[in-house]
Formats: C-alpha cells, sequence, structure tokens
C-alpha cells in the first residue's frame, strides 16, 4: 500500500503504526478486536472520504469503515489493510422549526443529544449513548422510542453518500429512491454515509428505570412479562426483560419499561402493574430526562469490555422457553453479561416489511444474548456459553435476525438479517458498489 500516494488530496490525518495516535485509533468498543490497520484515515470532511475511497480503488483494496466503532463484529478495523475513519466529523444542525437535524456520521448518540435535546426534541436513538449514529441508523435501529417513533431508519429524510466510484450523492424519497430504501437498514453496504437528516419529536420527560426481581422468582416473573406485553401496550411504553447482575454482583431478572407519552397517569398505572409480577428487590422506575434514560445502561457495557454476542427473533416464548432462558441464566459465567428479551410493537411493526431494507415488522420479542467480561482468558468458556444458550433457544425462532447484533462468526447469517428483501438489496448494491468495495461489514454481494 503506497500511503504517500493517499496524501495528495486528503487532508484529514493519516495515522500508520509509527504515529502517536495509533493505538488509540484502532482501539474499539469490542476488547476482543485487536486489528492493526497499515493506515488509519481520519477525515475531517465529505472530500477526505472520497480521496480516501478513490485511494483504495487505486490500490485495489478493501477499506474498512470506521464511525462509532460500537458495533460487535469489529468490522470498523482491519489488519494490514486501510480504515476510513469517520469519528473526527461531528457537525450537526438542527432545524427547530422543521423538528430536523442533519448530522455528520462521526456522531455518537449521546453527541447527538446533546446538541438536539436542549431544544425538546430527539428521535429514537439505540440504547446505550456511546454507540455511533452511523451504524445503528443504516442497520435499522431499535430505541426506548420505538414504540411511538419508529425505529431510527423510520425517521431518516436523507443521506448523503461516498460512493464507491468516488463520488458524493444524496439518497432520499426524491433523489435515488432505490438507494434510500436500502440505506433503510441495508447496513453499509452501498457506500460511505458522511450525513443523515433526521425527523425530531417533542419529548423531554420520561419515565424509566428498572423493577429488579430475585433471580429465584425469574421463570415466574418472565411468563408474566410475557403475558404482559403480549396483551397490548401503548405506543408510548416499551417494556424489555434481562437476566443481569446488579453491581453488587446479585443476579437478578430486571423489567425495564421506558414511557414516553404526556400522560404521566397513563404512564403510572402501567409501570405499576410491572411491579407485581414477584416480590420486589428494587424499584429503580422514575420521572428523568430522556437523556437520562438514554445513558442509564451506559456503565454496564463500558469502552473496551469483551464481547460477543448472538441473538435471533423469537417466534413464541411458551413455558419451555423460558425454562431454558432461566437455566442458563443461572449458570452464567459472567456477572457483566445482558440476557435480554426485546419486545417490539406501535410504530415500529406498523411499517409494511417492504417498505424498508429492514424487514422485521411484525410484534414480537428479540432475543439478545449480550454476553461481556473483562479477561482474555475467560473468552472460551463465555463464548461457549453465550453458543449453546443460542442453540438451546433455536426451537423458538423466528427465523429472522437484527443485523447490528450478528456477531464476527455469523456472515452466513446475512441472508437472514434481511430475508425477502435480500434479492433486492443485492441488485442495488452491484448498482452502487459492482466491485463490492464495500464489504467490511455484514455483507450483501452484488447479484
Amino acid at each position: 500500500m503506497n500511503i504517500e500516494s493517499l496524501k495528495s488530496g486528503f487532508r484529514g490525518e493519516i495515522l500508520t503504526q509509527e504515529s502517536a495516535g495509533y493505538e488509540a485509533a484502532r482501539r474499539i468498543w469490542n476488547g476482543m478486536i485487536d486489528r492493526r490497520p497499515a493506515a488509519i484515515a481520519r477525515c475531517f470532511q465529505p472530500d477526505d472520504v472520497l480521496a480516501a475511497i478513490r485511494f483504495a480503488a487505486d490500490q485495489a483494496i478493501y477499506p474498512a469503515v470506521r464511525a462509532g466503532g460500537h458495533n460487535v463484529a469489529g468490522t470498523a478495523m482491519v489488519d494490514d489493510g486501510l480504515v476510513i475513519d469517520v469519528s473526527p466529523m461531528k457537525r450537526i444542525t438542527v432545524d427547530i422549526e422543521s423538528q430536523t437535524a442533519t448530522a455528520q456520521t462521526g456522531l455518537t448518540w449521546g453527541e447527538f443529544d446533546k446538541e438536539t435535546y436542549p431544544h425538546g426534541l430527539v428521535t429514537t436513538g439505540g440504547l446505550v449513548s456511546a454507540t455511533g449514529i452511523a451504524g445503528l441508523t443504516l442497520g435499522g435501529g431499535v430505541g426506548w422510542l420505538m414504540g411511538r417513533c419508529g425505529l431510527v431508519c423510520d425517521n431518516t429524510l436523507a443521506y448523503d453518500i461516498a460512493t464507491a466510484d468516488g463520488q458524493l450523492i444524496r439518497a432520499s424519497a426524491d433523489e435515488r429512491p432505490d438507494l434510500f430504501w436500502a440505506l433503510k437498514g441495508g447496513g453499509g453496504n452501498f457506500g460511505i454515509a458522511t450525513s443523515i437528516v433526521y425527523r425530531l419529536y417533542p419529548i423531554t420527560t420520561v419515565v424509566s428505570g428498572m423493577v429488579l426481581y430475585p433471580l429465584a422468582q425469574g421463570r415466574e416473573v418472565l411468563r408474566r412479562y410475557r403475558d404482559f406485553v403480549s396483551s397490548g401496550l401503548p405506543d408510548e411504553l416499551i417494556v424489555y426483560a434481562a437476566a443481569i447482575c446488579t453491581p453488587d454482583g446479585t443476579p437478578c431478572v430486571a423489567i425495564i419499561p421506558a414511557y414516553c407519552g404526556d400522560d404521566l397517569v397513563k404512564a403510572a398505572v402501567w409501570i405499576d402493574a410491572l411491579k407485581q409480577f414477584g416480590s420486589v428487590l428494587a424499584d429503580l422506575t422514575a420521572r428523568m430526562p430522556y437523556v437520562a434514560m438514554q445513558q442509564m445502561l451506559d456503565a454496564g457495557a463500558p469502552y473496551g469490555i469483551r464481547s460477543y454476542w448472538k441473538s435471533t427473533f423469537l417466534e413464541s416464548l411458551p413455558d419451555g422457553a423460558v425454562d431454558v432462558f432461566m437455566d442458563f441464566a443461572e449458570k452464567c459465567p459472567s456477572p457483566r453479561t445482558f440476557l435480554i428479551l426485546e419486545h417490539a410493537h406501535g410504530a415500529a411493526v406498523r411499517v409494511p416489511s417492504e417498505s424498508t431494507a429492514f424487514p422485521t415488522r411484525r410484534e414480537g420479542l428479540d432475543l439478545v444474548i449480550l454476553s461481556l467480561w473483562e479477561n482474555a482468558a475467560q473468552d472460551t468458556e463465555n463464548i461457549v456459553w453465550t453458543r449453546n444458550l443460542y442453540d438451546a433457544m433455536r426451537p423458538w425462532s423466528a427465523g429472522s435476525v437484527y443485523v447490528n447484533a450478528l456477531s464476527e462468526d455469523d456472515g452466513a447469517r446475512v441472508r437472514e438479517a434481511f430475508g425477502t428483501n435480500f434479492d433486492r438489496l443485492r441488485k442495488i448494491k452491484s448498482q452502487y458498489d459492482p466491485q463490492n468495495r464495500f464489504r467490511r461489514n455484514q455483507n450483501i454481494p452484488p447479484g
């Protein structure tokens, strides 16, 4: 790789293994990923992205693309090759009148919220504020507000995309609608997003937190949770369940509500019902600023922790599935792990499956096994436990998966992530990236 030729027309920062900032720049959220690129092209403006793409094409290499660096599969880094890093690109403008924000893709959700929330405006933005906006959005984007507001991708109005041929183009409902459709959940397969326009909502105060139950009561709690979320919740209320450990190491089952409506009396009725599932260990629910809810899980998933995930949408959660879930929760090897059931309903599931690249538009539960631990010596134990739990839950799988939850070894499941939209995505990939230049992702090959 001739790094000197990249410097021509590139105004950003080029880091090599001899550079002072190289070690920090190659570190991403998942501490298991330890890759050493030959060069990291840190882009400060869209023209830098275009220059790096043209360089990669001239050198016949396939770059990795880094934004937030929060993807569990570690696709933001590559050994020996080139990383195009947009994380320094953090400009954002908020239009209060139109309730929109135009955001460069180096932002995290915490940084995004810092600019929109003072205006009383937010949008669906994941579960952890350190997550980058780009990867979450391009993969579809679940979050606390999705019942009321839809997925992140449902609230995107336009994308500025640096394409494989080194051009900067815009995709919206009126411009390149085929590409616009593909970017709503199709991942980073079609180019490098440099900025995204988001629809915002006037939400400031929410009711959230956790209701904690002893792990010994987990089977009964989860059965009641299953029945509760199936009873017809208002769009404003999302409720997750998880097997976790408290900071002092106490294993428990957590019921995690997020109510984003204006009727606080109504909220109290729904939240109180969640406290009747068993003997409450601790009630941590409260009214809070939206940004506090967005940050409440941050400490549990710190940057640099080792992580391995498995996930699948569930067709159902019968008692047998609850028993399997709890059997594994009781033998979880790491107190840092989150074993989560995420319920989707409301605006997120009223969109027809063919209307966006993100295809899973049915009410139900998503099983996310988010294994976290600190010591490399425990890698095998935690990975094997995660795989075994996933295999044991497969009889209840709906045969689909959220693309942002795929681990490094899940490449064979990409078609599963896109379902009946996969073939259309391949055709659009052929139009915008026929040589599969952007392949270091959950890849959709041209076809």
